[in-house]
């Protein structure tokens, strides 16, 4: 009972062990691809893109969406749900925090995500594009097949059959005349 138990753990660890080993030769082979690298400059350019767009964001569009409202900043904007406490001498300490809901960040967020995810898909439809005009450029289509000849009439069809016959006719009776003709 023992030893099956140790032969089952043992079995257990060689399927690990082989489990571990695929799974590194994977990403050996997936770190020798280049596509790593290809990768790695995405993620830093996607980074400074991110604060390009988060400025842009920040700095233009959501003022003007403050002014709009009559706030000085967009993050201001916000439904307040309990008034911070004060303490009643010293007017800058606070007893209780104030408790609102900041939808104005919320919604400059939201545009940063709209704003990157635009500039995405434009980016991914012009490389799509000129992806496949590259394509059409090297790849020259196939000549188109020669058209197919006309299939024959009904007629046609039946003048062959007739010729056919006659021809096996005659040389049935060019056959049966020089076997006559032995004697």
């Amino acid at each position: 009972m023992a030893s099956e138990h140790k032969n089952r753990v043992k079995a257990d660890i060689e399927k690990g062990k082989k489990k571990t080993k695929a799974f590194f030769n994977d990403f050996k082979k997936f770190i020798t691809k280049g596509n790593i690298l290809d990768l790695a400059i995405a993620v830093i350019i996607g980074g400074a893109f991110g604060k390009i767009v988060t400025s842009l964001v920040g700095d233009i569009i959501t003022p003007l969406i403050a002014a709009a409202f009559g706030k000085d900043s967009f993050g201001e904007l916000r439904w307040v749900l309990k008034e911070a406490v004060y303490d009643p001498a010293d007017k800058t300490v606070v007893l209780a925090s104030e408790i609102a809901v900041r939808y104005g960040a919320f919604i400059q967020t939201i545009l940063d995500f709209l704003i990157v995810a635009f500039f995405i898909f434009v980016a991914y439809r012009i490389i799509t594009r000129a992806s496949a005009s590259i394509k059409a450029a090297l790849i020259k289509p196939a000549p188109p097949a020669p058209p197919a000849p006309p299939k024959p009439t009904q007629e046609e069809l039946l003048t062959q059959i007739r010729d056919l016959l006659a021809e096996r006719n005659a040389a049935e009776k060019a056959a049966a005349d020089s076997a006559d003709a032995k004697p």
